[in-house]
Order: structure tokens, then C-alpha cells, then sequence
């Protein structure tokens, strides 16, 4: 009997699937997350958001959609489209804006003072979209993602990196800083600063916050919201999703 209990035992060590760390991913802030989808999985993270322009003008995301895959634990593959209604006060625009095409490349793990660090890269496709949000060339977009654990409950994350339009040859450089705080183990929140500065434009200055609710390791809510900082940002901004690893 002793025996069969520890062949019962061994057997089901075998087979029984190996914890899995819960899910990490892009939304809700700006900052993107350096870490990776396992290898072999999907992960859609998508949600709905509206942004108050000016008092004039206004943007619907409905909705926008990440897909992810993980190649190996160093690469992952990318795929974003977004449908957007923009009111303007002249006009109304709807649809599929430029779809973007990218990987995730996993630099460096955390050691000490050196952050864990992942580079993420686009490129989106000028004629995979509707006929008022085509642009006229393939237009990039990069960033490295960097992240510190400052404790079980904190951590601090940052981006940097910069972007094209599809119209110009001048880019726009990005920055974010944020804050993560584990409130409870399915319960997490963030504070966070972010910005963009055109090459021939003054930069916009933003702040934004959230929380995000863990229903288990693979699936999570999260809701956020987001004011301007300088006249020249958006007045305000509110938004909400999932995420879902398959």
C-alpha cells in the first residue's frame, strides 16, 4: 500500500501542470510591463475608453484590442487594432485605425540597481485601415520598458522611446513613470505620469491612475483615469478593460 501511495504520488508530480505566475500585462497605464507571455500563449488585453480633447472635440475607443503571443521566453509577437469615433466640431470620423505589427524582446532580467528590461517595437500598416486613417507611409513606433520591485508590495516602472505619425519624417518622444502598489494579492493600483514630446512641437504633460482586479491567473479587470497637465494635452480621460491569457 506505502508503495502505491508513492507511485501515486510520483505519477501526479509528473503530470500535474506547474503553477503559473498570474497574468502580467500592458494596460491599463502607459507603461508597458517588460515582462513576456509564456511561451505558447495567447493574451488579448482590450478595452473601451473615451478622451475629452478640448471642449470642442472628443475620442470613443471602441474598442482596442493587444494581441500576444509568446514565442519563446525571450520573444514575443504583437498585433494591435483600434476602432476609433473621433467628434469633432467641424465633423465625425469612425473607424479601424492604422493596424500595428511588433515583438516584445526580453533584454535583461532585475540585478540590483539594473532593472528588468524588455524592448518593445512596432510598425504600423499605412493602407490596413479605413479610408480616413490610412497614412501615407509605414510609420515605426519603439520603446524600452524598465522596471524596479521595491518591495513585495511597490513597484517602480518607466518607459522611454519615441514614434512617427505615417505623415512626417519628424518623431515624437515618449516618457512615462509609474508606480505600482499590490493593495491585496487580487487587488492592485498605480499612479502614474506621462508624456510626449513632438520634435517640432511643445511636449504634453499627463497623470493618470487605475486599479486592476485579478478574477484568477489568467484574466483580469481594470478601470482608469487620467487628467492633462499642460494646455496643450487632452482635458481629461477615463477607460476600462481585461485582459485574458488563453
Amino acid at each position: 500500500m506505502k508503495k502505491f501511495i508513492l507511485f501515486f504520488l510520483l505519477v501526479f508530480s509528473v503530470v500535474a501542470p506547474a503553477q503559473v505566475a498570474p497574468i502580467q500585462a500592458d494596460r491599463p497605464d502607459q507603461t508597458e510591463t517588460p515582462a513576456l507571455v509564456p511561451k505558447g500563449v495567447f493574451q488579448l488585453e482590450s478595452g473601451f475608453g473615451y478622451q475629452k480633447e478640448d471642449a470642442h472635440n472628443a475620442t470613443w475607443t471602441l474598442p482596442t484590442a493587444l494581441w500576444k503571443y509568446g514565442v519563446n521566453e525571450n520573444f514575443e509577437l504583437r498585433l494591435i487594432t483600434e476602432i476609433e469615433i473621433e467628434n469633432k466640431e467641424t465633423e465625425n470620423n469612425y473607424g479601424l485605425k492604422p493596424i500595428l505589427i511588433g515583438c516584445k524582446i526580453k533584454m535583461c532580467e532585475e540585478d540590483g540597481v539594473i532593472p528588468k528590461t524588455s524592448f518593445i517595437g512596432h510598425m504600423s500598416i499605412p493602407n490596413a485601415a479605413s479610408s480616413k486613417y490610412k497614412n501615407d507611409f509605414y510609420a515605426p513606433e519603439f520603446r524600452f520598458t524598465m522596471q524596479h520591485t521595491l518591495s513585495d508590495k511597490f513597484s517602480l516602472g518607466y518607459n522611454l522611446g519615441s514614434e512617427w505619425d505615417g505623415f512626417t519624417a519628424a518623431p515624437t518622444f515618449i516618457y512615462t513613470l509609474t508606480t505600482g502598489y499590490s493593495i491585496t494579492e487580487k487587488l492592485g493600483s498605480y499612479v502614474e505620469m506621462f508624456g510626449f514630446g513632438p520634435q517640432k512641437d511643445k511636449a504634453n504633460h499627463n497623470f493618470d491612475g487605475g486599479i486592476t482586479y485579478l478574477i484568477n491567473h489568467n484574466f483580469m479587470l481594470d478601470l482608469s483615469s487620467g487628467v492633462g497637465l499642460t494646455a496643450n494635452a487632452p482635458d481629461y480621460y477615463i477607460a476600462f478593460g481585461f485582459s485574458y491569457r488563453m
